[in-house]
């Protein structure tokens, strides 16, 4: 059952979940409220009931230590942030300790693989020692800290995706360790990791921009020496959704914590208000999705994606309500969230949601067969639940539920 009916809600400030004749309540601003569960809340207990252990969410036979993980749990601690209610911060610290030792090792990870993915659940376990105390979880991601010393890095000093893709940089990866060192720079004093963030996002817009387009291209090889590369410009040769997804991401999770009196913050904005002029460029005006492979929505076999249309509304409406970008920008972000309502989410017979349509995995190089093509892209498996959709979506709700609230507020 799609929710069109929805819709409307999300025209309105409040950003919540409204059952099949369940009433709304009128503030006193006129602002409608309904008086259901939010429908960050309802993501979040949806997928926890799916997946009982936290290490389960990416689909996985056994315990693994990864982004997709540290992405969940990040969105379960803010939902915990915003409730109060203990079974979530109960939920990813049931996670942690089963990845964590109490010397602070991590199950599956290791840190001379030089994965840059590793990275990202380094921020939860931030969250989770400032709520516990327990020191193995700052050992954990002190570790991972350290990774980032010593991580392989281009002539100019980008981090390699992974060592196992030398010399390239992803969109990816932005959001896979700035948004940490960003944090951690501010709580654990080390305002120098500032310059390096600032480089990495600036560096990743340089030499993967597309002018021509206006987009950012997946990911550029400095060596020039991969199949997928272009031998003049080291880019990928197409445009993927969510790998602009996570670059937008990182853009607004970084400007959280960078300093209002750096002096590269003004290069940071100006990269975030040209993601709102590309995303508001490719938006799909019928439903207010964006497709897969971004600038070819028209072409057979593209389809409106899950995960990136859940990044892209997150970073618009997160980028508006903190005046990053112009406020004309959130109208887009309210559009992009209605369509997910109506389009993507589905409701299930376990009184459960889903958020359908996401692309499972991509990649470029490493096998033969990703070539960064665009049959490529469309042909990657499709799922429904996948994290890296069902955590951006619950992201966004918290941003646009704290809006509503705000405004019914005044």
């Amino acid at each position: 059952m799609k929710f069109t009916r929805y819709a409307c809600l999300v025209l309105g400030l409040m950003a919540a979940a409204c059952k099949p004749g369940e009433p709304t309540a009128t503030t006193a601003s006129g602002v409608n409220q309904p008086t259901a569960k939010a429908w960050s809340v309802r993501m979040a207990d949806s997928d926890i009931k799916r997946n009982p252990e936290g290490w389960m969410i990416d689909f996985r036979p056994k315990p693994k230590w990864d982004y997709t993980q540290g992405l969940f749990a990040s969105a379960i601690e803010r939902v915990y942030e915003k409730t109060g209610d203990k079974k979530y911060l109960n939920y990813i610290q049931a996670f942690a300790d089963t990845m964590i030792s109490e010397n602070g090792t991590i199950l599956t990870y290791k840190k001379t693989d030089y994965n840059i993915d590793r990275v990202n659940p380094g921020k939860f376990l931030m969250e989770l020692y400032k709520e516990t105390g327990n020191e193995k979880y700052k050992l954990a991601f002190e570790n991972l800290r350290d990774q980032m010393r010593t991580h392989p890095r281009t002539k100019e000093g980008g981090f390699w995706h992974k060592k196992i893709y030398p010399h390239q940089m992803w969109l990816d990866g932005l959001y896979m360790a700035s948004p940490f060192l960003a944090q951690y720079a501010v709580e654990y004093n080390e305002p120098a990791l500032f310059d390096d963030i600032a480089n990495q996002i600036v560096l990743v817009d340089k030499y993967t921009w597309d002018a021509e387009k206006g987009l950012w291209r997946h990911g550029w090889d400095e060596s020039k020496e991969q199949k997928w590369a272009d031998p003049v410009t080291g880019q990928a040769p197409n445009v993927w959704g969510r790998a602009m997804g996570w670059y937008a991401m990182a853009l607004v999770d970084v400007l959280d914590y960078f300093p209002k009196d750096h002096p590269r913050r003004a290069e940071i904005l100006q990269i975030t208000n040209k993601m709102a002029n590309a995303l508001v460029k490719y938006q799909d005006k019928n439903t207010g999705l964006w497709y897969q492979v971004v600038d070819q929505g028209g072409r057979e076999g593209n389809y409106l994606e899950g995960s990136a249309s859940s990044m892209f509304t997150y970073f618009l409406v997160k980028a508006a309500k903190n005046g990053h970008i112009d406020q004309k920008y959130l109208q887009a972000g309210k559009k992009g969230y209605s369509g997910i309502i109506s389009n993507l989410i589905k409701e299930n017979e376990d009184a459960t949601i889903s958020i359908t349509n996401v692309c499972a995995v991509a990649g470029l190089g490493g096998d033969p067969y990703r070539d960064g093509t665009y049959e490529y892209y469309i042909n990657e498996e499709r799922r429904d639940n996948d994290p890296k959709a069902v955590a951006p979506f619950i992201m966004a709700s918290l941003e646009l539920e704290e809006l509503g609230t705000a405004s019914a507020a005044k």
